[in-house]
């Protein structure tokens, strides 16, 4: 067995403190590995401002920092400058921090942009970030979220990126923009699955006074550009957005099912109509049973407007109902659990399930 001596750095005093031990999940260990088996540069960054607990990025994935005290102390050592004998401790370490897969903190973009929306064709496309407008670059250093998720994020918020100010699509313009479009490969006979791109956007400019900028991003939030500048449209997206701007308009007033989804498929056309399905509109209502044996109701109850933490969540939900079933509650948890594993682990934790004749029911613990 090697022996070493063992003496206390000169540096010792200076550099308490200064090493901290990080413990890997097995997934994120396996990337590290895998980089430097490929000799690929991988890029870690630690997100946090003040009052915020700091998490840690991968390009495609956000992990808690927690801090887990240690029963035994760790000596941290390193090889002596003088001696190839010998080695010095230069810290103690009391504590790891464990690294939890976290949900992104992308909520904060509604409140970051508040004031910054792009209404409609009239509206001003030019608001310079340094008249106060969100560059991404702000909204990166921001925003708890690798950039993969923060690249989603913007997607599926739908937020602009016009002269370099992060700006949110006002529902009601990019419902008009969606109909022009779906109207516009209609009336061209052009394939949904491969229209002109470039044509398109010409097409909305002219006839619409949609700009190249805003309906080049929608057409991308939409579905996919190849490099031969054909748009693949996702058609259940484009449905299922304006689906929910005429249930937008029923927060207050409930609107029947068949009415909904009748005015659902006159929006959409006659090409389109086969893809109208009430559960694309998954997570954003809620159901209550008509009088008199009638036609179901439905009210405007998006998921993105309730609490992002847990707790609050829980709360608002047993607020709105004493009481939901299995395939009612989890539409309203998937934007604050990781994986299904996680949102589990939240309704054992936050709820108490009971079973009859009509199945499993949850209720506030």
């Amino acid at each position: 067995m090697t022996e070493f001596d063992l003496a206390f750095s000169p540096s010792l005093t200076s550099d308490a403190g200064s090493f901290k031990l990080l413990e890997l999940p097995a997934e994120l260990c396996k990337l590290i590995e895998a980089k430097l088996e490929a000799s690929n540069p991988l890029r870690l960054s630690i997100k946090g401002q003040s009052g915020e607990d700091a998490v840690l990025c991968t390009d495609d994935a956000t992990y808690t920092i927690r801090s887990v005290v240690l029963s035994n102390s760790i000596l941290v050592i390193t090889p002596s400058d003088s001696s190839a004998d010998s080695v010095v401790i230069r810290d103690q370490v009391n504590e790891i921090l464990e690294l939890t897969p976290a949900v992104p903190k992308l909520h904060k973009l509604a409140s970051l942009l508040r004031g910054h929306e792009y209404d409609d064709v009239a509206d001003s496309e030019e608001q310079p970030v340094d008249a106060g407008g969100l560059s991404y670059a702000d909204a990166r250093a921001a925003i708890q979220a690798s950039d993969a998720e923060l690249a989603r994020g913007l997607r599926t918020q739908r937020i602009l990126d016009i002269g370099g100010a992060l700006r949110p699509i006002t529902p009601a313009f990019l419902g008009s923009v969606l109909e022009s479009i779906l109207n516009l490969l209609v009336s061209q006979s052009m394939s949904p699955r491969a229209a002109p791109a470039e044509e398109l956007a010409a097409t909305l400019a002219d006839e619409s006074e949609i700009s190249r900028a805003v309906s080049g991003q929608v057409m991308r939030w939409f579905g996919e550009v190849s490099s031969d500048g054909k748009w693949a449209m996702d058609v259940g997206a484009v449905v299922r957005e304006i689906g929910l701007g005429i249930l937008r308009q029923h927060k207050d007033d409930p609107i029947a099912k068949d009415t909904l989804l009748g005015k659902w498929k006159l929006a959409v056309g006659d090409t389109f109509e086969a893809s109208v399905s009430l559960p694309l509109l998954s997570g954003n209502y809620l159901v209550s049973p008509a009088p008199m044996d009638g036609d179901d109701l439905l009210t405007y109850f998006p998921c993105a407007a309730l609490p992002v933490d847990p707790p609050s969540r829980f709360i608002d939900l047993f607020l709105t109902r004493p009481r939901w079933k299995a395939d009612e509650i989890t539409p309203f948890l998937f934007d604050i659990a990781v994986n299904s594993k996680d949102r589990d682990k939240l309704l054992l934790k936050y709820t108490r399930a009971t079973t009859d004749s009509q199945g499993v029911w949850y209720t506030k613990k």
